[in-house]
């Protein structure tokens, strides 16, 4: 019997650049870089930022994979940092933990992913939002639902703010009955250069000739070239074996011990109370 395989497959150095272009709506210019910065375990490493707005997302994500009562769950690894420059010259930094995926219906050869349990927003004002996660069961419920509980620190005499709904289409505030967040409406696309203006490491270049048999049925061609891909890459890391050395990633320094996750991870009780980090070396091609 053969074995399923990923198509494509994150290689180590794998890089993706991309912007969504300034607009009135959004102001100025959104841009991305995303590096595979690891390939065993595989962690991707992340940064999202409009400077116009003083907007910047950073983090790093991996995956463990489990099965259960016919669904796969899947444990995500990692943690964003959301930093917000106010016009007061301020800022303000949020922790952002992950929470679990599942995936399910499987046995009815329609499978769809239900975020599960918790995950948890900490911000450095000391305001905090937990994130319940509720998927339909058997006999009740409702796909995609969740419930957000955001409590103000203890100094600020305040009831807790909900806000409910489901993270796919729209959600509201129960106290003042307002919508709260609204992803029913178009979506723009990022955009990318095209694959002649890529660099080989860029993921729609170095995957070209496997992601165009996939979309025409040469799946002989395909496979020759991700066992091409795959074996470069074993190579490589034999070589840097052999040598005594390791694998520069390009946009990214890898820490021990994320500073930020531990200092806003403190206010509630995170675990685990450390974790590791990417920390961005501001040298994308936007920079």
């Amino acid at each position: 019997m053969g074995s399923e395989k990923k198509p494509l497959n994150p290689v180590l150095g794998e890089l993706f650049y991309g912007y969504w272009p300034e607009s009135a709506e959004r102001g100025g210019k959104t841009t991305l870089v995303v590096e595979q910065v690891s390939h065993h375990p595989p962690i991707t490493a992340y940064r999202i930022a409009n400077e116009a707005k003083g907007i910047i997302l950073t983090g790093h994500n991996a995956q463990k994979t489990s099965f259960s009562s016919g669904s796969i769950i899947v444990k995500q690894v990692g943690h964003a940092i959301l930093t917000v420059k106010l016009p007061t010259g301020d800022t303000e930094e949020y922790l952002i933990t992950l929470p679990r995926l599942r995936i399910d219906g499987l046995w009815y050869g329609s499978p769809y992913i239900e975020l599960t349990e918790t995950n948890h927003i900490q911000s450095s004002t000391g305001w905090l939002s937990q994130i319940e996660y509720k998927g339909k069961g058997y006999f009740s419920g409702k796909s995609h639902s969740f419930k957000a509980t955001v409590s103000p620190p203890p100094r600020v005499r305040q009831n807790p703010h909900v806000i409910e709904g489901t993270w796919h289409t729209t959600s509201h505030d129960s106290r003042r009955g307002v919508t709260f967040h609204d992803v029913t409406t178009p979506k723009e696309e990022v955009t990318v250069a095209s694959v002649e203006e890529q660099d080989e490491w860029e993921s729609r270049r170095l995957w070209s000739v496997v992601a165009k048999g996939i979309r025409e049925g040469d799946f002989e061609t395909a496979a020759k070239d991700k066992s091409r891909i795959e074996n470069e890459q074993r190579k490589r890391r034999r070589d840097e074996a052999a040598a005594g050395t390791k694998w520069e990633l390009k946009h990214f320094k890898y820490i021990d011990n994320c500073p930020t996750y531990e200092r806003l991870g403190k206010l509630f009780a995170i675990n685990p109370p450390t974790e590791d980090g990417y920390v961005y070396l501001n040298n994308g091609p936007h920079n």
